[in-house]
């Protein structure tokens, strides 16, 4: 997880369906905490204040390999803290907070639990 940067972030839609995102993300091993910044208005964020099942899927170094973290998410927006009637700016960042209870896969550069 740590040695890569880009990979496929599945939400669940409104009809149960899995809404897929490409995404640039931060790993945190030691928290086992996954980082990715986004605009509020985007549809993975929406669908994830909705219903905060997520799994992030990483490329290894070959088409084979492959890491797959699971867990809750929580969108942290800066604009929570805003004042009562203050307009949120229409392209402001969000930071989802992937919450990481279960990984698997062929190219895990940790130890699994569970």
């Amino acid at each position: 997880m740590s040695q890569q940067q880009f990979g496929v972030l599945a939400s669940v839609r409104s009809t149960g369906h899995p809404h897929l995102s490409t995404v640039l993300y931060d790993w945190n091993a030691g928290e086992r905490v996954l980082r990715v910044s986004s605009t509020a208005n985007r549809l993975k964020v929406r669908q994830l204040r909705s219903d905060p099942h997520a799994s992030l899927h990483v490329s290894g170094p070959d088409v084979w390999s492959f890491a797959v973290a699971e867990g809750e998410a929580e969108i942290v927006d800066p604009a929570d803290g805003a004042a009562p009637g203050e307009q949120p700016l229409p392209d402001r960042r969000v930071t989802i907070l992937l919450r990481v209870s279960r990984l698997y896969g062929t190219a895990l550069d940790i130890p699994a639990q569970g």
